[in-house]
C-alpha cells in the first residue's frame, strides 16, 4: 500500500512538513516493498488557492491510500476522503521515517475531521 508523507525534503530522514497542500513535497512509501519516491509539490506551493485539492488529486493519481501530515485543511480533507484516502494528522515534529513507523505499527488513528 502506498503512503504519502508531507515532507520538507526527500528521504526518510527529512522532517515531516506540517503543511499538507503547500508542503515542499511528499515521500511516497510502498509499505509492502519499502520502495520510496519523492514527489515535488512546488506547483501547489505557489497557487493562490486550491493547493490542498490539487495536491490530493496528484496523490490519488499516484495510487496513494493514506496521507501522513501535520495539518490538513477542510477542503483538502474532503478531497482526500472523496478520493478514498485515509488522513493521519499531527505527524509533524518528527522525521518521515518515524511517521511511517508509527503508521505501520498501528500507533496512529485516521482522522475523522480536519484539524485546521
Amino acid at each position: 500500500m502506498k503512503v504519502a508523507v508531507s515532507s520538507e525534503g526527500p528521504g526518510l530522514d527529512a522532517q515531516v512538513d506540517p503543511r499538507f497542500g503547500r508542503a515542499a513535497g511528499f515521500v511516497v512509501v510502498d509499505t509492502d516493498s519499502a520502495q520510496q519516491e519523492y514527489v515535488d509539490n512546488g506547483e501547489s506551493q505557489v497557487m493562490a488557492q486550491g493547493a490542498g485539492i490539487q495536491t490530493a488529486e496528484r496523490l490519488s493519481a499516484l495510487g496513494v491510500k493514506a496521507v501522513l501530515s501535520g495539518y490538513v485543511g477542510p477542503k483538502a480533507f474532503a478531497a482526500l476522503q472523496a478520493a478514498g484516502m485515509e488522513v493521519y494528522q499531527d505527524m509533524d515534529g518528527r522525521s518521515v521515517g518515524e511517521a511511517v513507523r508509527i503508521y505501520t505499527n498501528g500507533a496512529a488513528s485516521p482522522a475523522q475531521a480536519p484539524n485546521r
